[in-house]
């Protein structure tokens, strides 16, 4: 059954107001498509989203096109006239989505899977309607008060304390490049009017990670032109955690060589393994350093960013706060609710703990944004390097609400026990082992057959990943740990179930014996 053919997923067709004498859709006096027949078309569009996340197993999770299929379907020009919407639709539902990767699907279990729940689906359609700019309270007043209290709102659900001032970017990418841009300008280093090139007075700046955190501390050490050769990955411990002692020791070394320490990123679920650096140990490192060279003023202090973009969002369960042990002593924090808060991407919240050193490296007010208001407000703008601001706020504020405290920890706690079933069916099978620890809903594993090289075993579990993504019903990923290829499942669709899980299972262990 295609989509135009489905009862319940229809797409809107067939004879009705929507056509116009030129072809395309009936226009209204403002020159945009009738009101009547946005309506018309926008509650088939409602019951179509209905019933595709009623029945979203219906297509295969993975994309099944070739590189460049879809493309080569679509015309190489623009139309000249307008078309109508019917026509639009089947291209939408022939053309464009044979080649969707579903990660609003139950069985995607890659990379970190997320899912858009209904009520950030429906803030997302009221934020397009509206279509703000939040550049400036005065653009928008609801838009920026709405962000300030959500964030506000999630800083509770988080358990963090006080003295947090949050903001919403798209990615962590971003939300950490903008952090490693305070930490610049918390340095004192004139770079924000001075630049850095050419400059003889401005010593190698140093940053400093796990080697299992995110490649954007190191795209955001690339682009603000501290470099890359100067992140220093520091090596993690038997359970991929970063070590104190050799973070410790790589600060002296770079001081004593004239080097000056910026800042530290400690993760709260890695991206490979959601491993949890010790926040509080590492706190305590960056705080003796302070101490050490407390002569040359502020200078000499590291800044301390967590990344808590996977991670972090599960201290909305109350008995797994402590994954967020030590962060309040941080300086930047960012959590994504588009990964684990059923948020529809993008939605990351960055927070700070002193918002105008993040305010000084990027305010930037010519006359022409320039308003005078009768009391104090904020500029969301002055906060990073957009100038124009979608309204993230409102779907995190409708999923905030919609769910509740206890509805979101419920879910998050679910996913937490689905991942540990499924870790303990890998340990008791035979030839199969869980290879990292499982604090979250990610499990890493592998099939790991006696008498097979490493390199055999790397062959067979390629094999073993294409043969199971092939399926249609679940897509996972792979890893590298310590040289080892690895299995990856990470379970976040507010929609998977165990027999999700369970099938999973069957199909890695189906999979295993061919592949072998």
């Amino acid at each position: 059954m295609t989509l135009a053919q489905g009862s319940g997923a229809r797409l809107p067709q067939g004879s009705g107001p929507q056509g116009s004498a030129a072809g395309g859709p009936r226009l209204g006096s403002t020159g945009d498509v009738a009101p009547d027949v946005f309506v018309e078309y926008g509650k088939r569009f409602v019951e179509w989203i209905g019933e595709f996340l009623a029945n979203p197993e219906r297509y295969p999770v993975l994309a099944r096109v070739s590189p460049g299929e879809v493309a080569a379907s679509l015309p190489a020009s623009p139309p000249v006239q307008g078309e109508s919407l019917d026509t639009i639709l089947r291209d939408f539902e022939s053309k464009i989505l044979p080649g969707i990767t579903h990660w609003n699907h139950p069985g995607f279990f890659a990379y970190f899977a997320i899912s858009a729940s209904a009520p950030g689906i429906l803030g997302e359609l009221l934020a397009a309607a509206l279509n703000v700019n939040a550049m400036l309270w005065r653009t928008s007043p609801a838009a920026t008060e709405l962000e300030l209290r959500a964030l506000d709102w999630l800083r509770q659900l988080l358990g963090l304390g006080d003295g947090w001032h949050g903001h919403i970017n798209d990615t962590a990418s971003i939300s950490t490049m903008l952090a490693l841009a305070a930490a610049r300008e918390a340095a004192g280093l004139d770079v924000r009017e001075r630049g850095m090139a050419g400059r003889t007075d401005l010593p190698v700046l140093r940053v400093y990670c796990s080697e299992h955190a995110h490649s954007s501390v190191d795209k955001g050490a690339i682009t603000l032109g501290i470099g890359h050769e100067n992140v220093v990955h520091i090596p993690a411990d038997a359970e991929f955690r970063m070590r104190p002692d050799i973070l410790r020791e790589r600060i002296v070394e770079d001081r004593a060589r004239g080097m000056l320490p910026l800042a530290v990123v400690a993760t709260v679920g890695t991206t490979s393994t959601t491993s949890i650096d010790p926040v509080r140990e590492i706190a305590a490192v960056v705080a003796d350093s302070t101490r050490a060279v407390a002569a040359t003023a502020s200078a000499a202090r590291p800044w301390l960013h967590i990344d808590g973009a996977y991670g972090g969002t599960a201290a909305v369960v109350p008995e797994m706060r402590g994954v967020l042990d030590g962060v309040d002593l941080a300086d930047s924090f960012v959590v994504n609710p588009h990964k684990w808060l059923f948020t529809p991407i993008d939605c990351s919240a960055l927070y700070v703990k002193r918002p105008e050193i993040l305010k000084r490296a990027f305010s930037l007010v010519p006359e022409y944004l320039t308003t005078r208001e009768t009391a104090p407000v904020e500029n969301l703008m002055d906060y990073g390097v957009q100038l124009g601001r979608r309204f993230r706020a409102l779907k995190l504020w409708m999923v905030i609400r919609a769910f509740g405290a206890e509805g979101l920890a419920e879910r998050i706690r679910a996913h937490c026990a689905l991942a540990r079933t499924f870790a303990s069916w890998v340990s008791a099978e035979r030839d199969w082992e869980v290879v990292a620890p499982v604090p979250f809903s990610t499990v890493c594993f592998r099939y790991a057959p006696e008498g097979k090289s490493e390199a055999e075993r790397e062959a067979i579990n390629s094999r073993i990943l294409d043969a199971v993504n092939a399926s249609g019903t679940v897509f996972l990923s792979h890893t590298k740990l310590n040289g080892r290829y690895v299995l990856r499942l990470a379970i976040g669709n507010i929609r998977t179930e165990e027999r999700h899980v369970a099938e999973a299972w069957r199909l890695l262990r189906d999979a295993a014996g061919v592949a072998r």
